[in-house]
């Protein structure tokens, strides 16, 4: 059984996600820490927990879901997971992190997942989802198993991701969601990239931007 874990870093606040199983191996979705004291409270509740992280993922290559990737990386000895339409960004997020008036590392470069691919960590499998639009390798990692849905930037509850962006595309994004995620169980719980947690079937009957 996965366990999920959220906490809210950087100055766009974004959510992080480490998710656990049984085994205490672990996944880390977004790091997004911006300063030490963030990355000393992700840090201590890995160690806390007596988790062995993995695999460290990315929902999408906007730089303030990079926040915290130079620092996971390192402190874990890994790379960071991305799809490759995203891989770009990746090498621009400091620079585009400026734009916005914020100061962050330039994360090193992240290996890219494959197309279908499958995160694997203990006991527990996270398929990997492509729903473009929000940007272009913009993607979700849902658990069939424990009806655990992690979406990035691509939907919140009662609203969808930004498509003003470069890479958006409005009706690419709606198409996705509507075609790959709100076919899954209504009762899959959403984990966005800002905000609450919501559900499949509350999204499905409630969401004005996908009715």
């Amino acid at each position: 059984m996965i366990n999920i874990k959220k906490f809210t870093f950087n100055p766009v606040g974004v959510n992080a996600y480490v998710l656990w199983d049984e085994t205490k191996e672990a996944v880390i979705i977004d790091p997004a820490c911006s300063n030490r004291s963030e990355e000393s409270v992700l840090s201590r509740f890995v160690e806390e927990q007596g988790l062995q992280v993995v695999q460290l993922l990315n929902t999408h290559g906007h730089f303030d879901h990079l926040m915290g990737n130079s620092f996971a990386e390192t402190k874990w000895r890994l790379k960071c997971r991305i799809h490759p339409d995203d891989l770009p960004l990746v090498s621009q997020a400091k620079q585009l992190a400026m734009f916005f008036g914020i100061s962050m590392a330039n994360p090193a470069e992240a290996i890219a997942l494959v197309p279908g691919e499958e995160i694997t960590f203990g006991h527990s499998i996270l398929r990997v989802i492509h729903v473009p639009g929000h940007s272009a390798g913009s993607v979700a990692y849902h658990s069939e198993a424990d009806q655990i849905l992690v979406v990035g930037d691509i939907l919140f509850e009662g609203s969808v991701g930004r498509t003003d962006l470069p890479g958006g595309n409005h009706t690419q994004l709606i198409t996705g969601i509507k075609e790959k995620l709100l076919t899954l169980d209504d009762m899959t719980k959403v984990y966005p990239g800002h905000g609450n947690d919501t559900t499949i079937g509350r999204e499905r009957r409630s969401n004005p931007f996908l009715q």
